[in-house]
């Protein structure tokens, strides 16, 4: 922990320099004051935020700021300013943060979930709207979510008759899960089966990594610190089996002896536009597989209205 410490020492102090030379007028709303280099970050309460949040709006009003080393976050804690932001301004924060984790498996903002508001967002969500989520696919759809409900009651009965204890959370993610699947990618896992257990692992790294602390978010001339911990080896190494199960699914759909069930799901859709070249821009394989993460996590986006399709 020494030796990090005085490995890390010369840059702080580059750091503070520059900063001392830069000077220039605080607009921001007030808040706490930090410490050098790190801000707030010894404050910030990771368990539970929202008391944090609440503790310093009683203090400093309902918009607040404060520092999380070089990311500069304001806060609002009203219903009118929350409308104000989600609402009126709504173009002006629409775009999420460029966090390492999330653009690094969304092919650095290829999907509808991280991709900053431009026009290839606006684009993107156009065909999403059009020829992925309309209603009549959602109806397409129906007998799919019918089946899995259905094998999802039929195993709560199996479990009930035998006394066994049924853990509903688990059930419920797996039927999301396995119906986001059969939808988007025309595959069904069974859930001992090793294919299952592939997805399952994947799908848990790829969360985890979106969720990760990497100090180059918050220190990028400390972004050595993530290869010394193993962060960023980690990363490349879900982004590239999660980059080779796309590249099997995609080969699967270009088969024309494909299964019938594979006909008419997300990626075969997307292949289909790309063939026809029938979309505001041309489809390319990265932007299908981009798309891919937003379907395998749609239980975890949250958006703003204008990011909804």
């Amino acid at each position: 922990m020494l030796l990090l410490l005085f490995v890390a020492l010369p840059f702080i102090l580059i750091f503070l320099l520059s900063k001392c030379k830069n000077g220039g007028k605080n607009t921001l709303p007030p808040g706490p004051i930090g410490l050098p280099f790190i801000g707030n970050l010894h404050q910030y309460d990771t368990l539970n935020p929202h008391l944090y949040f609440l503790k310093l709006s009683k203090k400093y009003g309902k918009i607040f700021s404060f520092k999380l080393a070089s990311a500069q976050v304001v806060v609002v804690s009203s219903a009118k300013l929350a409308k104000e932001v989600l609402k009126t301004q709504d173009l002006v924060f629409c775009s999420r943060p460029s966090i390492l984790g999330q653009q690094k498996l969304s092919y650095y903002g290829r999907d509808i979930a991280f991709a900053p508001y431009n026009d290839y967002w606006r684009n993107m969500r156009k065909i999403c709207v059009l020829h992925l989520f309309s209603l009549k696919k959602v109806q397409l759809f129906s007998p799919i979510r019918e089946d899995e409900v259905f094998r999802m009651i039929k195993k709560i009965s199996k479990q009930a008759s035998t006394s066994q204890i049924t853990n509903l959370s688990k059930l419920m993610i797996s039927l999301t899960t396995t119906i986001i699947c059969r939808v988007a990618f025309g595959v069904r896992f069974e859930e001992e089966a090793h294919e299952r257990k592939r997805f399952d692992y994947l799908l848990a790294e790829a969360q985890a990594m979106m969720a990760s602390f990497f100090v180059s978010n918050f220190f990028p001339s400390l972004s050595w610190i993530d290869k010394l911990s193993g962060l960023t080896d980690r990363l490349e190494r879900i982004f590239k089996d999660l980059d080779n199960f796309y590249e099997e699914l995609i080969e699967q759909h270009l088969n024309p002896n494909r299964p019938k069930y594979m006909e008419g799901d997300i990626v075969d859709v997307l292949l289909q536009l790309k063939k026809e070249q029938s979309t505001p821009i041309d489809l390319t394989m990265e932007d299908i597989k981009g798309l891919s993460p937003t379907y395998l996590h749609l239980p975890i986006h949250g958006h703003g209205q204008n990011r909804m399709c």
